[in-house]
């Protein structure tokens, strides 16, 4: 490694129950070789004194962010840089932080790949209508003679939303053969082209694909954007995926359509409100499966954004380009 000319101070942030997965020893001693890393924090011991800011150079963090406020700014007069261990920035970051044009790093794209990898494996099921049949062998203790399934061969995926986790679904899939179709309103055709997707309207996504899968952020213009009508459309046995966000579907009007098409099968790794109410009809209806961000990052998966975070630091300390820096117009469309 080149030798440093100055050993930033930095400073941990973030919650103390994922801390050891997200910053597990191998990159804590990593980033411990490229600046002076003081003891971490958590963001209700920062809030007690914010005073632990000052001469801190380089701000690191994960799930449990702080908020940087003016307040938290006012302290953090020698702050260079924010590294974020996590998939959005939009809980931390504020106008006041926006206008100190301070680069912040994101780790979505390490984030994004068991999401990838749980969608990937809920598409292929889907395909081929796993937990449709499943559920009938059950209900009718017997085998269906020649299940008529889409299968992957020359059937259709449909991706709403081509952000960091659509975008990476969408190449997992150009190794099976499937035509992949997505909604995205801010991807042009040109982009589109390059992951080997075509763009169409909501209806035809929902209407024509066996699978569609959602990776929409939670926009005011996204919430509740998937209701009772468009899943109605949905071909018989089809699959509905959301590892997005709960309030991207309006449940109130979707979970009435689930009960009268028992054919349909939704894969919920999230919901709104998470978890459901006790009495929500998700936990009986047989066609829904519940699951409780399986699809983000746990365990040792976690450590894949605190190595992204160490490799983002690395090449700030030594005058390098950022490769995960997150664009200030850009922030607001990451989940």
């Amino acid at each position: 490694m080149t030798e440093l000319q100055h050993r930033p101070t930095a400073l941990l942030v973030m919650e103390e129950r994922r801390r050891d997965d997200v910053y597990p020893e191998a990159v804590l001693k990593e980033i411990g070789t490229l600046v002076d890393l003081r003891e971490p924090l958590t963001r209700e011991r920062l809030a007690e004194d914010p005073a632990a800011l000052e001469g801190v150079e380089i701000l690191l963090s994960g799930w449990g962010a702080p908020v940087l406020d003016s307040v938290l700014l006012g302290h953090a007069t020698d702050l260079r840089a924010v590294l974020v261990a996590a998939g959005s920035v939009r809980p931390l970051t504020t106008p006041e932080f926006w206008a100190r044009e301070l680069p912040i790093v994101s780790a979505a794209a390490a984030n994004a790949v068991p999401v990838a990898e749980f969608t990937l494996a809920q598409v292929l099921l889907g395909l081929k209508q796993v937990h449709r049949i499943s559920r009938e062998i059950r209900e009718r203790k017997a085998y269906p003679p020649d299940p008529r399934v889409a299968g992957a061969y020359r059937s259709r995926v449909g991706l709403l939303g081509l952000g960091e986790i659509g975008a990476l679904v969408a190449s997992h899939l150009r190794g099976f053969d499937v035509e992949v179709l997505a909604s995205d309103p801010v991807v042009d055709s040109a982009r589109a082209a390059e992951l080997g997707v075509r763009l169409v309207g909501l209806d035809e996504l929902f209407a024509t694909c066996p699978v569609v899968s959602l990776h929409a952020p939670l926009l005011p213009e996204t919430e509740g954007l998937v209701n009772g009508g468009l899943v109605a459309r949905m071909g018989i046995g089809a699959t509905l995926i959301n590892t997005a966000r709960g309030a991207v579907v309006d449940e109130p009007s979707v979970i009435p359509v689930l009960g009268e098409r028992p054919d349909l099968t939704a894969i919920l790794d999230v919901t709104w409100p998470e978890p459901p109410a006790p009495d929500s009809p998700l936990y009986t209806l047989p066609n829904v499966v519940l699951t409780p961000h399986l699809a983000g990052a746990l365990g040792a998966e976690r450590a894949r954004m605190g190595e992204l975070v160490a490799g983002e630091l690395r090449r700030f300390v030594l005058g390098q380009p950022l490769q995960h820096a997150v664009a200030p117009d850009r922030a607001h469309l990451r989940a």
